[in-house]
C-alpha cells in the first residue's frame, strides 16, 4: 500500500501542477494567437460595429482568448497559495521557454522543404493551388514586434497581477476571494490589453494610438466578462486544492504566502 504523500511533497505536487498548467496554456496561447476569429460569426450574429474613438468594431480576437483565462485562473490560485514569489518564477520561467520555442520555430521555419512535400500538398480539398511551405511558415512564425509586445505585456502584467492581488489581500484577509481574484484579474489585463498593441502595432508598427486604444478596449471589454464570468472556477479550485491538501495545511500554506508577499 502506498504512503501518503507528506504536505511538503503535497506542496511540491500541487505547485507542479499549476505550474504545468500555466506554462501549457500561456505557450498554446502565443502559438494560436496568429489566427483572428469573430465572436459574431460563432454563434451566427452580425458584427457588432462598436463605436470606439470614431472607429467601428465588431469583436474579432485572437485565437489565443480561448484558453488565456485558463492562465487568469491558475495564475490568482499560485498567488493565493505560493505568493508573489510563485507568480514571478513561474512567469519568468514561462517567458523563457517561450523564447525557446520562438527560436526553435525560427529554424525550423527557415528549413527548404522537402520537393515530395510540396508535391503531395500542392492542392486544398477543393482543388486550389496550395503552398503548404507557405502556409506554414505564415501560421508559426511571429513578427518580432508581436513576440516583443506580448511577453513585455505577460510580465508586467503578471507582475502586476501578484501586486494588485496581495493589496487587496491587505483588506479582505482571508475573505472575499472573488475580489482580489477577480480585481487583480481586471487591473492586470487592463495593462496587458493595452501594452501588448502600444509595443506591437504601434512602437513597432503603423497603428496610430487611437486605433490601439480602440482594439485595446474591443480585448478588455471580453477579458472583463471572461473575468467575472470564471468566478465560480476559483471557489471550485480552492475546494479541491484544501480537500488535497488538507483544511489546516492549505490555511497554513495561504498564510504564509501572504506574509512573504507583504516583506
Amino acid at each position: 500500500m502506498a504512503a501518503t504523500p507528506s504536505p511538503g511533497k503535497k506542496r511540491t505536487n500541487l505547485f507542479l501542477v499549476l505550474s504545468g498548467i500555466f506554462l501549457a496554456n500561456a505557450l498554446l496561447a502565443e502559438l494560436i494567437g496568429v489566427k483572428i476569429f469573430s465572436a459574431e460569426a460563432l454563434f451566427g450574429m452580425p458584427g457588432a460595429q462598436i463605436g470606439l474613438m470614431g472607429e467601428k468594431f465588431d469583436f474579432n480576437l485572437t485565437a489565443g482568448v480561448i484558453i488565456w483565462p485558463v492562465v487568469f485562473v491558475t495564475t490568482d490560485i499560485i498567488n493565493e497559495y505560493f505568493g508573489k514569489e510563485g507568480v514571478k518564477k513561474i512567469s519568468i520561467l514561462t517567458v523563457v521557454l517561450i523564447l525557446y520555442a520562438f527560436l526553435v520555430i525560427t529554424v525550423v521555419t527557415g528549413l527548404p522543404p522537402a520537393p515530395f512535400w510540396l508535391e503531395l500538398n500542392n492542392q486544398d480539398a477543393a482543388g486550389n493551388p496550395f503552398n503548404i511551405d507557405y502556409a506554414f511558415n505564415s501560421v508559426y512564425r511571429q513578427g518580432l514586434g508581436i513576440i516583443i509586445g506580448s511577453l513585455v505585456a505577460f510580465l508586467i502584467s503578471q507582475f502586476l497581477d501578484a501586486t494588485v492581488f496581495h493589496w487587496l489581500r491587505g483588506f479582505t484577509g482571508s475573505r472575499m476571494i472573488w475580489l482580489r481574484a477577480t480585481g487583480s484579474t481586471l487591473v492586470s489585463q487592463l495593462i496587458d490589453s493595452v501594452v501588448v498593441l502600444f509595443v506591437a502595432f504601434y512602437v513597432f508598427g503603423n497603428w496610430p494610438i487611437s486605433l490601439v486604444m480602440s482594439v485595446a478596449a474591443i480585448n478588455y471589454i471580453y477579458k472583463f466578462f471572461i473575468a467575472i464570468a470564471l468566478t465560480p472556477l476559483l471557489y471550485l479550485a480552492h475546494y479541491l486544492i484544501d480537500g488535497y491538501l488538507g483544511h489546516r495545511t492549505a490555511e497554513a500554506l495561504i498564510e504564509t504566502a501572504a506574509e512573504e508577499s507583504e516583506e
